[in-house]
C-alpha cells in the first residue's frame, strides 16, 4: 500500500460529523482567545482578521482537492462539503465580527460597502457563497441536476480569487502572506481551466 493510499484509507475513517464539529471549534477557540485578551491589544481586530485568514486557508484547501488528488493521489473529497461548508461558517463569522463588533452600525456597514473597494469585494464574495451553502446538500443536487450542480459550484473559482484579492486589499501596505495566498489561488484555478473549457465547449 502507497503512503496515499494509507493516508486515504485513514481519512475516510473520519466521520464528516467530527469534521464539522471540530471545524466548529475553531472559531470559538479564536472568541475565547480575544476575551481573555490573548489576542493583543485590539482583540476585534485580531479576532476580524484571524476568521477571515481561516476562511481563505479553508477555501484553499476546498480549490486544491482536485490538483491534490491528481498530482498525489491524495483524495479529501469525502471531506469536500464538509469542507466547503465549514469555509462559509467562517466567512460568516468574519462578517459578524466586522458588523457587530467592530462597526456596530448598519447604515455605516453599508456606506463601507459601498464606498470602499476591498470590502466590496469581500461581500461580492460572501453573495456568491450563498447558493453554493444552500446547494450543498444531496436534496439540491437531485432537484438540479449533476451538470447545473456543477455549473452552480464553479462559482467556487471566482469566489477563491475575491476572497484573495480582499485579503491582498485588506492590508495597510503590501504584505507577501496575501501575495502568495492569491498567487496560489490563480495557480489553482489555472488548472482547472482546460477542464472547465471542456466542460463548456461539451
Amino acid at each position: 500500500m502507497t503512503a496515499a493510499q494509507r493516508v486515504n484509507v485513514w481519512v475516510r475513517k473520519v466521520p464528516s460529523w467530527a469534521v464539522y464539529i471540530l471545524g466548529a471549534m475553531i472559531p470559538v477557540w479564536y472568541f475565547w482567545l480575544a476575551v481573555s485578551g490573548q489576542m493583543g491589544v485590539e482583540p476585534i481586530n485580531a479576532l476580524e482578521r484571524a476568521l477571515g485568514l481561516l476562511a481563505m486557508q479553508t477555501l484553499v484547501v476546498v480549490l486544491a482537492v482536485t490538483p491534490l488528488r491528481r498530482w498525489t493521489g491524495i483524495s479529501l473529497v469525502s471531506h469536500r462539503r464538509a469542507l466547503g461548508l465549514l469555509a462559509f461558517f467562517y466567512v460568516c463569522c468574519h462578517l459578524a465580527v466586522w458588523l457587530l463588533l467592530d462597526v456596530q452600525d448598519p447604515g455605516r456597514a453599508w456606506a463601507d460597502i459601498v464606498k470602499r473597494p476591498y470590502i466590496t469585494i469581500g461581500m461580492a464574495g460572501f453573495v456568491l457563497l450563498l447558493p453554493l451553502a444552500a446547494t450543498s446538500n444531496d436534496r439540491a443536487l437531485r432537484k438540479l441536476g449533476p451538470v447545473r450542480w456543477r455549473r452552480v459550484h464553479t462559482l467556487t473559482y471566482v469566489i477563491c480569487v475575491l476572497g484573495a484579492v480582499h485579503y491582498v486589499m485588506v492590508q495597510k501596505v503590501w504584505e507577501i502572506e496575501p501575495l502568495v495566498y492569491l498567487a496560489l489561488v490563480l495557480a489553482l484555478v489555472a488548472t482547472r481551466l482546460p477542464r472547465l473549457r471542456r466542460r463548456a465547449a461539451a
